[in-house]
């Protein structure tokens, strides 16, 4: 009998096991720790029939307790599963009509014919008779948490050649959504219960022919290959200030990528914010070291008795973007003690249940909630009153953030071992109010 000359020992079974999974590629990016669940629903209701269709209402939930859409807003696509035209939009417009021409004997044209269509918002101003609840916002759909109320965008669609029945109408497939870059996955449409709308006297309730539903995710990974932000540190018991990474989000390079970013001295600086790149959107940073679009700088200020206090300044380095409704998420264990906000608004989050380290801040309405491009006003800033917690220490810099987000990006952090220490003197911060107490006394004697 011939004796095998492999001998599977527990190392080398778990090597195997190691090996084979290797092969295969798990996603988790769109997993989000902070929001788990949270995502984009978009609802799909068929409200009534039509002779070779139907009417219908979509409407986007935007269930994401911090991540937003800004300008210039949301372009939904989708392809028909059969040979569906759209005859007419209210709320929203196809950016393609398409070829019509075989619907030429038609009263009015289709509004597309695209076997592909993609969907836009109508701008504010739009006239009413083109407008639906919830529609015409110029594709901007704030978080949840943020503005509830304007969470939520929708526009009715009348659909022909599509089938005029529960049995042959098909749900439109491969759906897509752009803000207005990548980012998000949407799931297959699912049929589900149909939807019930109640009268505006609240006497009547109606309810849609069918309903599905399509539920759409983001992942960071696929929406910003590159981060958007970063994070500074500084504080009043060290000089050292701790600037973002280098090349955090980019590296200067001139000769391979001319144009990636302007001095902001520079006396083409106009030119090149008007230059090509302004159609379309592209970003034009300032040259810095991280060459970040937005850098987030949490200074610890003060040191009271029973409180300390830290400021926070938001930067913007992008000259061609003015970030509307951006928030701001942070993360520090003393969070569960925080005193006082004084020029932003904020809530808890609680990710993890009854642990409340997270924190979400936005500007104030028609103060500080728009941040406007590079510049001398590019810039917006709050201080924060925390009550010390048993926890509460100076040292191995236990005063800074373990992470922030800035519009639900994660922002690259500075290595733990580079944050400004305690000097070696000075083990224990005399808290300043204790100080002045002392010195009022003095002058008093």
């Amino acid at each position: 009998m011939i004796r095998s000359s492999y001998e599977f020992t527990p190392f080398g079974i778990i090597t195997a096991v190691f090996l084979i999974l290797s092969c295969f590629t798990f996603s988790t990016e769109a997993y989000d720790v902070l929001d788990p669940t949270g995502n984009i629903t978009i609802k799909w209701d068929i409200m009534q029939w039509t002779t070779d269709g139907y009417v219908g209402v979509v409407t986007m939930y935007n269930y994401q307790k911090y991540r937003h859409i800004q300008a210039p807003g949301w372009t939904l696509g989708w392809t028909w599963t059969k040979k569906e035209i759209i005859w007419g939009m209210i709320g929203a417009q196809a950016t393609e009509q398409g070829d019509c021409s075989k619907f030429k004997a038609a009263t009015t044209p289709p509004h597309s014919c695209v076997h592909k269509p993609s969907i836009v918002d109508l701008l504010p101003g739009t006239p009413y008779n083109q407008q639906i609840t919830n529609c015409c916002k110029g594709g901007v759909l704030a978080s949840f948490t943020q503005d509830p109320l304007n969470s939520v965008s929708a526009f009715q669609i009348s659909v022909g050649q599509s089938g005029t029945t529960k049995t042959t109408v098909r749900a439109p497939k491969n759906v897509t959504l752009l803000t207005p870059g990548p980012g998000y996955t949407c799931s297959p449409a699912v049929t589900v219960t149909p939807s019930r709308f109640l009268s505006a006297d609240g006497r009547r309730v109606t309810q849609a022919a069918r309903t599905w539903n399509i539920t759409c995710t983001y992942s960071q990974f696929l929406g910003q290959r590159t981060p958007t932000c970063c994070v500074s540190l500084s504080s009043f018991y060290n000089d050292t200030i701790v600037n973002c990474p280098t090349c955090s989000c980019g590296c200067q390079n001139n000769n391979t990528n001319p144009g990636s970013c302007v001095e902001a001295n520079s006396p083409y600086l106009s030119d090149a914010i008007n230059g090509p790149g302004k159609s379309t959107n592209a970003p034009l940073v300032q040259c810095t070291s991280h060459m970040c679009p937005i850098r987030v700088h949490w200074h610890v200020k003060l040191n009271y008795q029973e409180y300390w206090r830290v400021k926070v300044a938001i930067t913007n380095f992008n000259y061609r973007m003015n970030y509307s409704q951006w928030n701001l998420v942070a993360q520090h264990p003393n969070f569960n003690n925080l005193s006082l906000v004084y020029s932003f608004m904020h809530k808890s989050l609680n990710p993890y249940g009854n642990i409340n380290d997270t924190a979400m801040f936005w500007g104030i309405k028609y103060y500080n909630d728009l941040l406007m491009q590079a510049g001398p006003d590019g810039n917006v800033q709050s201080e924060i009153l925390f009550q010390k917690d048993p926890s509460f220490s100076f040292s191995k810099g236990w005063a800074f953030p373990r992470r922030i987000y800035f519009n639900g990006d994660n922002c690259v952090m500075p290595p733990p071992d580079q944050y400004p220490m305690l000097p070696n003197s000075s083990p224990r911060i005399v808290p300043v109010l204790l100080v002045w107490t002392v010195f009022i006394n003095l002058l008093i004697l």
